[in-house]
């Protein structure tokens, strides 16, 4: 055994109430670290009955190897094994099947084997330091801690909450903010990262639910659960918006959170470095809502454009003077009511919207007009197409009607034809009747009744015949 006396178990006191690493954690440290240093001094690479034990009462520790009580020892378990002879030697109320611990600690570990136990006994103090912190800090990740600023590297800000010093990165911090070391400071703890050494807490100073766990401490009602915050929209060092419902219909949601005379936000607002916080009544209702969210600007008419699980879109109608109010300073205001309200909002003044109703109805005329114009068309070409088909029907008529003279003619000329070889074949028998009765001239009368009658059988004929007997 070794003496150590009692300046291990001081250290160890001490390192409990300044890092919060219990004292047994310590002790087993230690212990590990004995046998981890018998084992590197005797060539050891693999044991699994060799232990340290420690004595509170004499503050001695020593290092013991437990072997089986057995008659025989096996050659291959020398390590393992001791005969019933020898373990009699050291406990006589020993019996076979028995474990008895025999003391193994050399006389002198060494450098080496106290470098190894020094390495051994602050590898534990770290892993128990750093299982310490991560168990505490995981329960404080998403609430509100205070912590004190300890300095700035690379535009980070140190912060110590406590057991360990947090980071907050440039993004988490107010815009315009001087961080001063020394002062304190309210911070939202936003993640716990496992490292090697110690576990990394990231801290923000412009996270939203800062204003939450403020309202929280300020206003007792929200802490009862009789108001409840809905929703929260920021931005750190300008403005925020917030809003409240109340449960119970007798207490004022606003009213509570503004307070009597403004005490309550007043507390919460210098907390913030006078940054301006408006707080909205929520309602079931999204117009009523839209028209809280974008206060002090007045509101004409919400319209609610779209509404499903893709979008959400209302336009807004203000009077002409309230525009720039309802939009904001580089569109805050309708900027932070949208994050608010979860609807997009698109804003126009009264005249905006005459314009554009009065656009609207001129492109409507438009379209109407070509509409009627194309439907005119349609019947300008419908009347076209007929047109053509009549002409084209008109022409097959016209080129019929050039060809049926033509055959007219032919038959004309072969009528002719015909009636002057009759002619001309009646002529000498003609002659040849008209002597002998020009010489009886009483009886001329009968010859022209028989003549006449193949006259008028031959009237066209002869209609035809007088213009050749002019010539």
């Amino acid at each position: 055994m070794i003496k150590i006396g009692t300046a291990l178990f001081e250290a160890c006191e001490q390192l409990e109430r300044e890092r919060g690493i219990s004292k047994e954690i310590l002790i087993d440290s230690l212990c590990d670290a004995m046998v981890a240093a018998y084992k590197k001094h005797m060539h050891i690479k693999e044991a699994t009955n060799i232990e340290a034990i420690l004595d509170e009462q004499s503050g001695e520790i020593g290092v013991f190897m437990t072997k089986l009580v057995v008659n025989e020892v096996e050659e291959e378990k020398e390590g393992e094994q001791i005969s019933l002879a020898d373990a009699k030697e050291i406990d006589e109320d020993v019996d076979l099947d028995d474990e008895v611990k025999i003391e193994v600690t050399p006389d002198q570990f060494g450098r080496i084997a106290a470098q190894s136990a020094k390495q051994v006994i602050t590898q534990r103090i770290r892993e128990a330091e750093r299982n310490l912190v991560l168990a505490e800090f995981m329960d404080k990740k998403g609430t509100l801690t205070t912590g004190i600023i300890q300095r700035v590297e690379n535009r980070n800000v140190i912060v110590n909450i406590g057991k360990t010093d947090a980071i907050m990165p440039q993004k988490e911090q107010i815009p315009g903010e001087f961080y001063k070391s020394g002062n304190r400071i309210r911070v939202f703890v936003l993640n716990v990262k496992e490292t090697t050494r110690l576990p990394q807490v990231i801290v923000s100073h412009a996270h939203a639910e800062i204003v939450r766990e403020l309202f929280e401490l300020e206003v007792p009602e929200i802490e009862d659960g009789i108001v409840e915050i809905k929703s929260i929209s920021r931005e750190a060092g300008f403005r925020t918006k917030i809003a409240v419902f109340s449960n119970d219909p007798e207490v004022d949601s606003v009213g509570a959170c503004i307070g009597p005379r403004g005490s309550r936000i007043q507390t919460i607002v210098g907390e913030l470095k006078n940054e301006k916080i408006d707080i909205v009544r929520w309602s079931e209702d999204p117009v009523e809502f839209i028209v809280n969210a974008l206060s002090p600007a007045r509101i004409v008419s919400v319209d609610i454009l779209t509404d499903d699980d893709y979008s959400r879109e209302a336009l807004v109608v203000v009077p002409d003077d309230q525009l720039s109010l309802a939009i904001g300073r580089e569109g805050q205001n309708v900027r932070l009511a949208h994050k608010l309200t979860g609807w997009k909002i698109d804003i126009k003044n009264v005249t905006q919207m005459q314009n554009a109703e009065a656009a609207q109805a001129e492109e409507a005329r438009n379209q109407a007009y070509q509409e009627e114009t194309q439907d005119d068309s349609d019947v300008e070409v419908e009347d076209e197409i007929a047109l053509e088909i009549e002409e084209e029907m008109s022409e097959q008529v016209f080129d019929e009607t050039e060809a049926a003279p033509e055959l007219s003619v032919e038959t004309e000329e072969s009528e002719e034809t015909e009636i002057e070889e009759v002619e001309a074949e009646e002529k000498p028998k003609a002659k040849a009747k008209a002597a002998p009765k020009a010489k009886a001239a009483p009886k001329a009368k009968a010859p022209a009744k028989t003549a006449a009658k193949p006259a008028a059988k031959k009237a066209p004929a002869k209609a035809k015949a007088e213009p050749k007997a002019k010539k």
